[in-house]
């Protein structure tokens, strides 16, 4: 044991020595340097963002980034999913999500709303508000669409669908008809719960949102094509 505290006091100075004499970062930390991202996309919304049960590098914003840069596109998502997040929640914190300088945000919000039988108008508000505070900010959304469980009632389940086209079309955002198209009650394709896909679940939510998302980042080069021709 005295042998290596010996051993490890002088062999540690000039380990450090050695790694602060090279002339050049080893092969990961120059690629790592050398990693810039053209512009950055915020996933904001609830545990469906967050990607809950499954490991973060397997929910819908890492894969995203991942098929995105497949593409040629070398975009940051940033996950900022919550679980148990509502609208007013997300409300709460746009500033915040601002902070995040988003050239994008994908935003899939109100399901917990729904399951707590919150007033849709109340929702559709929240949604509006948030919308129109990031368009204030000249950053391209995509509005995800989400749809209720119909043992609330055929009148809150529809008035609840009408909320998502209705606020994309009055803010002028990308709408996705439904997030959850070709996963949602599927055995095959979420956890046990019947409610939050799985990894495989998130694959088929990214081949669904992938071409909306692209449209948005063609659309934020052209504003930005835009703002350096005024300058």
């Amino acid at each position: 044991m005295k042998f290596f505290k010996i051993f490890f006091f002088f062999a540690i100075p000039a380990l450090l020595m050695a790694i602060g004499c090279s002339e050049e970062p080893t092969a990961p930390a120059k690629a790592q340097l050398e990693k810039k991202y053209e512009g950055v996309i915020v996933a904001v919304g609830d545990s469906l963002t967050e990607g809950l049960g499954v490991q973060e590098e397997l929910a819908y914003p890492a894969v995203l980034e991942e098929r995105l840069g497949e593409q040629g596109y070398r975009y940051q998502v940033v996950n900022a999913g919550i679980s148990g997040e509502t609208s007013s929640g997300t409300l709460s914190r746009i500033n915040w999500v601002l902070t995040l300088k988003p050239d994008i945000v994908i935003l899939v919000i109100g399901a917990n709303d729904g399951f707590r039988g919150i007033d849709p108008e109340l929702i559709k508000s929240n949604i509006r508000t948030i919308l129109k505070s990031l368009n204030e900010k000249n950053v391209t959304v995509v509005l995800g669409g989400m749809q209720m469980v119909q043992n609330l009632g055929q009148d809150y389940t529809s008035a609840f669908a009408e909320i998502y086209p209705e606020v994309a079309r009055s803010e002028d955002v990308i709408f996705i008809p439904f997030f959850l198209a070709g996963v949602a009650a599927s055995r095959d394709l979420n956890q046990a719960d019947g409610i939050h896909p799985t990894a495989e679940g998130y694959q088929v939510i990214v081949d669904n949102i992938a071409p909306h998302v692209i449209e948005a980042i063609k659309i934020h080069s052209r504003k930005e094509n835009n703002h350096e021709k005024l300058f």
